[in-house]
This record gives C-alpha cells, structure tokens and sequence, in this order.
C-alpha cells in the first residue's frame, strides 16, 4: 500500500498528499497542521511474534518500512543499523544490556520501567532524534540540498537534537530555550557545544512562548522556503514514528504472546511520547491502558477528566522540578484530537483557532468526548511533594534512583495501575541531570557517566533574546546556511 502523509487542518476538497521525505524535510504543513499517515498501518499477532527475536534495528526497520516508501529498502536498513547500535546507547549504565537498547527492568512482578535514557544525552529523546539526523542528512544528500533547523526545548529536545546533528553535512540547527528555566545540566549540555552548525537562542519566557516562534516562523511560508526551514521538534512526524518503535520493543519484551494486554504510564508535557504509543494502539499493538501523568501544569489531564482543554498563559504555568513537562499548550495533542474527532479537519480548524485566539474549548457532553473510552487512556497529576516521595520510595524498596519526570509518571501508574495488566513507566532520563531536587528526596548525588561529569564548568555559548518572532527570524537569517 502506497504511504502517504495528510494534515490535521487540510479541509479542502482534495487534501493534499505528501511522501514522506516531504514531511521530514517540511515539518508543519503549510496551513499549520501536524502531519498524520492518510491512514495507520496494521500489525498482526503473527507479525509481532515474528519480530520477537530481532534486533532493536532490524525491527525498527520493519516498522519505518510501513511509514516510509520512498527510501530505497537496503538504505532505510542501512540507517536503522546506523543508528541503533550499542556503541551508541552505552552510557555506562547496565554495559552487559546495551545491546538491548531500551531494557525493560522489572521492579517487581507487573511494575516495570521501560529504560530510555541509554543514549548519549541521557533522554529519551535521543532514540527518536539520533535516527532524525541520520534521515536528515540522507535525504538532504539525496537532493543536494540544505536545511536550517529550527527547534524549542523545555530541556531535552534541544541537546538530544544538537548532539545528533552536530557536524551533519548541510544542516544549522536554531534551539530556542526558555531562559534560566531548565536544569543547570540541561543548559551545559547545550550551551557547551561549539559545533559551528549549531546556534543556542535563550528566550525570555515560557518554552509554550518559544514554541508559539517556532510556528509562527513555519507558519510565515516565504520565510520558511527562503531560509530551508525544518523541524525537528514532535510536530515533526518522523519523531513520532520512531518513538513507535519502542513501544513494540518493549512489548515483545514484557510478554509472551500476542494475544496478552499491557499498560505504558508515560510522563508527559508537548504530548509527542504518549502520541506514539497512541499511534502503536491504533496500529493494533495490544495496549490495554496509555496511563498519561503531568506535574503541576496539567492542562492534559484536565481533559481527559473533563474534556475542557484549557492552554495557560505565562502568568500561570508553573516552574517545577520536572521542568521539561513545564508546557501548557501540548503540541501533539492536536494528532489525537483529530482522530478523537473522526479525522475530520474542519473540527481541528474551528478548535485550534480558538486556541491560537487565546482561547480554550469543551468537548464534554459532544460525541467526541463520548468516543474517548475506547482510546483506553487514563490520567493523574503529581506535584512536588509527589516526586520528592516517589524517588525516596522507589530508591528505598528498589535500590535504584530515578528522575523528577519518571517520579511523576511513577506515581500515577500506581494509582492508575489494574491489578490485572502489567504496567511500565517510561524512563524520561537518567537522574544526573536534575540532581537538585534527587539530593533533596535521598541525601545521595546521582552517578554522571564520566563523560557528562563537571560539563557546568565547561565555556558556553547562547544567544539571549526577546520572545519577539522577528527578534529570532533576524538571528536566523544572519546565521543560516545557503
């Protein structure tokens, strides 16, 4: 079957119908909607018991093979193998499992921890971002053409993307961060790299301010083709579809055959995690529950407790200790709503102007909100105090320290967990790199691998600017390759 790739917002008669090439290279569609598969790909019981004993690669290839036709088979194999290898996602933690790449670690029978945090900017982020660079720069190469990225970071986007497109032939990279509001290690991580292609902009603001730029630059399509501009955060389709690929790994690790249900609880801020274990659901992947957590700003648990989706203002969005889920208007939301909505574009349009107005909308007591149970998610918050508990918890019972955001998914799997299913929490990132608040729930500084320890001391180079879209289109026309 031919793939092809439509827009949430594309109302017209005859929607436009891109490959996908064209969508990693474009990111936000022209009229300003997020890029969906005209249809989803099935997988078969067979088909996963088939996959059980490959390699993290070769199933990443079988499952890109049903998003991408337009890259030569033996060159898409050739860049999953590229990618996913042990060298790559060993950071010095469990070096005996490396070759396993996302490890499931069972705490105890049916609560597990499906380990992300194994790649090179210790987040989940890079199991998805380090593949990007590679399509990136195999199909800017295909067409012998050149891109400026343009991304916005709550903390770890930006250094997963800087560290898989640094040195990449015929790319700049443009990271928009909320400044002075992410981890002192976040900041290093990105701010410490001298790589001539890569530009670090702290904003004055929210990161929900750096993202509105980050549209409004793709939505300005003149400037946009002029300059090359691509995506690399979620609204980016081909981040989406990688992050797929280890909710099936994870699958086929924790059972034994197809025909047995499990839950994921996934920490989540822009939405772009928990869309993809969404997208595996709707792929015919046995998930049981898609247990979604937010921290104190939680507009996407309102929702699916209400259906009100309510963004907030800077005013209102709050500073937390998990500060990559600091985010009040979640990007990938717009992907599920549209299929909440019957795929139907026109009732993304009239919902999402009146959010870019400033606005909110209601979906309670509408058929959409009706259809929400058969989508199987549940939801919880966590707060401060939560976290503090959860990490002494699971270090006390489980001899084993986790992070600020997997503390917040930790703790809404165990109160949304069914004694019935298996659930894993997925690991956002190793706890080194928010060791403030690890030190105030246990006394105890988190391990570093030895090649993040002191990156705060090393020289560091950001641009500080307004949250002004022509304050950054000038930096980027000063800055961006030809």
């Amino acid at each position: 079957m031919t793939m092809r790739y439509i827009s949430t917002r594309d109302a017209s008669s005859k929607p436009s119908k891109k490959t996908f090439t064209e969508i990693l290279l474009g990111g936000l569609a022209p009229d300003g909607g997020l890029y969906l598969p005209e249809s989803y790909p099935r997988l078969s019981p067979d088909e996963l018991n088939r996959w059980r004993s490959l390699s993290y690669a070769d199933l990443a290839f079988e499952l890109l093979s049903k998003f991408i036709d337009d890259i030569p088979a033996e060159d898409l194999r050739a860049l999953t193998r590229k990618t996913y290898t042990s060298a790559v996602y060993c950071n010095g933690r469990d070096p005996d499992r490396a070759a396993e790449i996302t490890p499931v670690r069972w705490l105890e029978p049916g609560l597990g921890l499906l380990e992300l945090s194994n790649g090179p900017t210790l987040a989940f982020k890079d199991m998805a971002m380090q593949l990007l660079g590679h399509l990136f720069e195999y199909a800017l190469a295909k067409r012998g053409e050149t891109l400026n990225i343009l991304g916005a970071t709550s903390g770890d986007t930006g250094p997963a993307a800087e560290y898989a497109m640094r040195g990449k032939r015929g790319i700049r990279v443009f990271m928009l961060s909320p400044y002075g509001r992410m981890s002192a290690f976040q900041r290093a991580q990105m701010y410490s790299l001298q790589d001539n292609n890569i530009f670090n902009i702290a904003v004055r603001g929210m990161f929900d301010d750096a993202q509105d730029i980050v549209k409004a630059v793709s939505n300005d399509c003149a400037f946009k083709s002029r300059h090359r501009i691509g995506a690399v955060n979620s609204i980016n389709w081909a981040r989406v579809a990688a992050q797929v690929i280890y909710y099936v790994k994870a699958y086929l690790a924790a059972t034994r055959s197809s025909d047995e249900q499990i839950a994921f609880a996934v920490p989540s801020g822009n939405f772009g995690n928990i869309c993809a274990g969404h997208v595996a659901r709707m792929m015919g992947l046995p998930i049981g529950q898609l247990i979604l957590a937010t921290n104190e700003n939680d507009v996407l648990d309102e929702f699916f407790r209400t259906g009100i989706y309510r963004p907030r203002g800077t005013s209102e969005t709050f500073t937390t200790s998990s500060p990559s889920m600091d985010i009040s208007k979640a990007s990938n939301f717009e992907r599920f709503v549209f299929d909440l909505a019957g795929r139907d574009p026109a009732v993304i349009c009239r919902l999402w102007a009146e959010i870019n107005r400033g606005g909110s909308f209601d979906l309670s007591g509408t058929p959409y909100f009706a259809r929400l149970p058969r989508f199987a998610f549940a939801s919880g918050r966590s707060l401060h105090a939560d976290r503090l508990s959860t990490i002494r918890h699971v270090y006390e019972k489980y001899g084993l320290m986790i992070d600020t955001h997997t503390a917040d998914g930790f703790k809404v799997a165990l109160e949304r967990r069914t004694p019935e299913m298996p659930v894993l929490t997925l690991e956002t990132a190793l706890p080194a790199k928010f060791e403030e608040t690890v030190v105030e729930a246990i006394g105890k500084l988190p391990e570093r691998p030895r090649a993040m320890r002191g990156i705060e001391r090393l020289p560091q180079r950001v641009e500080v600017l307004d949250a002004d879209v022509q304050a950054v289109k000038c930096f980027i026309e000063r800055h961006a390759v030809d």
